[in-house]
């Protein structure tokens, strides 16, 4: 029976719930508030490192719980425990798994303990790496740690709710959605709001009118920093209050302002809010003020430092489950005794639930040491144990809260200490332990970089580019036409968006005509906001779609690396193969003049998206190979197109949408005998031209072009040639020290082809400064035909200095 509309409050929501219901929240928030006092207790006895809580935003995620429905998405932060409980995606034995850092999915499905407490996700995928049913499930994206990183994915999963609902072609697919009935829920702290990103997000979703639901916990503080420095107004609500609809039909947002600790308001919030954003796709902020944090930010402190005093007994007064309790007393819904029961009780569920969690991490451990110890114990005996070995196996027997580490670093240091001694049987079953323990270690901390499914890059058939004898002589940009627009027919799911994409068809043209062809849904202009671009790329590949996210100039790349890195790059590592977003950023770079239009900054893209593909093609025809390729596979990748190859001639393929081009296998463009040049992109034009003039000198030189720096020549063809020719010069436009490097490192060391070698290796890359504008400028800062003939001349001097005289 529902509990009668209660005195202190209009709030139709409440309406629809029982008594059970609303002390089964009060329950709950007890439950959720215990496990927080039991994490930072956890963290200061030494049992997990680090500790972030989401105590004071209870009574605010239980209510977002009742108007999340099963197809909407989450994208969070790290506070959402009470949330994730709710929904039913959390237990609080999995909470603690992560607390403790359980490195197994079945314990903390979430992330393997890949990541610190407090960052929730749910498995998209089965165990064959393929999507599960959207439809019917609640979904959370995978959180992050950098504030507002969660903004940028929330508005692409928002807009694959309007592409689903406005492209009768996508209807079909309907485990990812009901006619794009889905929310996008976004959880963010009241400091972070500060941030660009969540700016930039805010108004990409008003400018696409979304249905993305924004909630602002606002308990005044970002760590020790207090609204007045964080935030115009100190109200988030009021400093956009620009952003509010003007009326119904009207676009912009919907702008909500409620109490944390104000159980019946909250809950006719979220219902109204999330009605609005579901059924007319009208972006929501809800900004949750009056919010406290009872336990300060995280375990690296006290709150009690920065907050004076009078702040602290506001909180203690208004703490969101004190507030309810009055209320539910005052209303008569439940006695004190009963609410004491119910306190009681959650304090008894999570004090099992963090003992069962416990058991699950240590006893593991315990196990694995004490294997180890038989091993190790029989090594003593083989050897005697009047020596170091024999205090090494005690430190480990003494251990009372070994890791894993422990164990492996006495086998090793074990080992170390026998080396002379003569084989034995304890000797050989501590290496076999050790390998083990190794390969174990692997699958626990270190798979799941790349996708290990049927449709990772690897597994992608390859099918050779065919020519008919006539086959017509186009501009680059029309390989690259022909290539979209047959993917296009090909697969509904497959969108392109980015500046200028649209009505112009791209600044380079190779989208021209297709989206008077296949509509604005599908080939799309945006803001200049490439940040968002990258997060509305995520967001839709995480449902569904297949999207190519474009960055017009490579030197723009720098304002989303950091979601790229920190975000899409780590997806499938950080859920160990649980959630997979395959984007690709298509973007253009190398040779053209100019400081900020010129750059390579491949040495930044390499150390920032390990997790995704880098593709580098020397010509169209190329990245429409690896277009085809990563369209039909389920992994991130960049591809970054020559900006000086759209008008100069190819060859167009008869099978333009069908060929696909392997990734990590370089291509050698020219046979030679005496010197090897690697390097890729506009300098293999360079570096051919340089090597047709060194022949005229009796200088054979072989040039092979990478054509993918991640992954990289896989089947170490490069050190093939190497064995013929013995010397080798990795060039390209990054700065020194760059790509250069990373390729010289992968060959000599990765294949160990410094064996190889008769002459030392040599780098030839830009100048460390960008390039200045205009035609002497790039002449003078990249390398040069001439450059590179003077790099090979000079080390074939060396090694004939009479048949090769000094030039200079």
């Amino acid at each position: 029976m529902s509990v009668p509309l209660l005195a202190a409050t209009e709030a139709s929501a409440l309406l629809a719930l029982t008594k059970a219901d609303i002390l089964d929240d009060y329950r709950l928030a007890w439950e959720s508030r215990h496990a927080s006092l039991a994490g930072r207790r956890e963290v200061f006895m030494g049992k997990a490192k680090f500790g972030i809580f989401g105590d004071g935003k209870e009574l605010p995620q239980l209510a977002m719980a009742r108007a999340f429905r099963a197809g909407d998405f989450r994208a969070g932060y790290y506070r959402d425990q009470t949330f994730m409980v709710a929904i039913g995606e959390l237990t609080w034995e999995q909470y603690f798994a992560q607390l403790y850092a359980i490195p197994d999915v079945e314990a903390e499905p979430a992330t393997a303990g890949r990541c610190m407490n407090g960052h929730f996700a749910t498995r998209l995928l089965d165990e064959d790496g393929k999507f599960k049913n959207q439809a019917q499930a609640k979904n959370s994206s995978a959180d992050i740690s950098p504030t507002a990183g969660q903004m940028p994915r929330l508005v692409g999963l928002a807009y694959a709710s309007k592409l689903y609902r406005q492209n009768p072609e996508l209807h079909q697919f309907s485990d990812f959605s009901v006619n794009g009935n889905e929310v996008a829920f976004g959880t963010i702290g009241n400091a972070s709001t500060s941030e660009g990103m969540f700016f930039e997000a805010l108004n990409a979703a008003g400018v696409l009118q979304i249905p993305m639901l924004v909630s602002v916990w606002d308990d005044h503080y970002g760590i020790s920093v207090p609204a007045e420095y964080q935030t115009t107004k100190q109200s988030i609500s009021a400093l956009l209050a620009g952003f509010q609809r003007d009326g119904e039909g009207q676009e912009g947002f919907e702008i909500y302002v409620v109490r944390g600790w104000d159980y019946p308001a909250l809950l006719d919030t979220y219902q109204k809010a999330a009605t609005i954003c579901r059924a007319g796709h009208v972006p929501t902020l809800i900004h949750v003020t009056e919010v406290t944090q009872p336990q300060g930010h995280s375990t690296s402190g006290s709150h009690e430092r920065y907050k004076p005093k009078e702040r602290l007994s506001w909180e203690e007064q208004h703490d969101c489950l004190t507030k309810m309790r009055e209320w539910l007393l005052t209303e008569g819904i439940a006695g004190e005794d009963e609410l004491a029961q119910i306190e009681k009780t959650a304090a008894a569920v999570i004090k099992q639930a963090r003992t069962a969690a416990w058991g699950a991490y240590f006893n593991p451990i315990q196990q694995e040491r004490d294997e180890a110890l038989k091993v190790l114990n029989q090594l003593v005996a083989d050897n005697g144990a009047e020596n170091q070995l024999a205090e090494l196996v005690k430190s480990l027997q003494t251990n009372v809260t070994p890791i894993r580490a422990d164990i492996v670093r006495t086998l090793r240091k074990a080992l170390r200490q026998v080396r002379n001694n003569r084989p034995t049987g304890g000797r050989r079953a501590a290496q076999r332990l050790l390998e083990e323990c190794l390969a174990n270690s692997s699958d626990r901390y270190n798979s799941y970089l790349f996708s290990q499914s049927d449709e990772a890059v690897g597994n992608i058939e390859e099918v050779p580019a065919e020519y008919a004898d006539n086959a017509p002589s186009v501009d680059g940009r029309e390989v690259l036409q022909a290539c979209f627009t047959a993917n296009f027919e090909r697969d509904p799911r497959v969108l392109a968006f980015g500046e200028d994409v649209g009505y112009i068809g791209d600044v380079n043209q190779a989208f021209a005509g297709l989206q008077a062809r296949f509509g604005d849904l599908r080939v799309t202009d945006t803001g200049i906001r490439e940040c968002t671009i990258i997060g509305q790329g995520i967001g839709t590949a995480l449902r569904g779609l297949r999207p190519i996210a474009e960055i017009q100039y490579l030197d723009y790349l720098l304002y989303a690396v950091q979601t790229l890195s920190d975000d899409l790059a780590c997806l499938q590592y950080r859920t160990k193969g649980g959630q997979k977003a395959p984007l690709i950023v298509r973007t253009r770079g190398h040779r053209l003049e100019g400081v900020w239009h010129s750059g390579s900054p491949i040495q930044m893209i390499l150390g920032a998206i390990r997790g995704m593909h880098l593709c580098v093609p020397r010509n169209m025809t190329q990245a429409a190979g690896f277009y085809n390729t990563l369209l039909r596979s389920d992994e991130p990748a960049i591809v970054i197109e020559c900006l000086n190859g759209y008008r100069l001639k190819e060859k167009l393929p008869a099978n333009i949408g069908e060929f696909t081009l392997p990734l990590g296998r370089p291509e050698v463009l020219r046979q030679g005998d005496d010197l090897t040049i690697v390097t890729y992109g506009s300098m293999c034009r360079i570096v051919l031209d340089a090597a047709q003039q060194l022949a005229a000198e009796g200088i054979s030189v072989e040039v092979i072009d990478v054509q993918t720096l991640l992954p990289f020549d896989t089947d170490q063809l490069i050190a093939d040639s190497l064995r013929k020719t013995g010397r080798v010069v990795f060039a390209d436009e990054d700065v020194p020290g760059g790509a250069t490097a990373y390729m010289m490192q992968q060959v000599l060391d990765n294949q160990q082809a410094y064996q190889l070698l008769d002459s030392a290796p040599r780098c030839l890359a830009a100048q460390a400064h960008r390039t200045p504008y205009g035609s002497d400028g790039d002449y003078f800062s990249k390398p040069s035909v001439e450059d590179v003939f003077d790099v090979v001349y000079e080390m074939m001097r060396e090694v004939d200095p009479e048949q090769f005289a000094s030039i200079y």
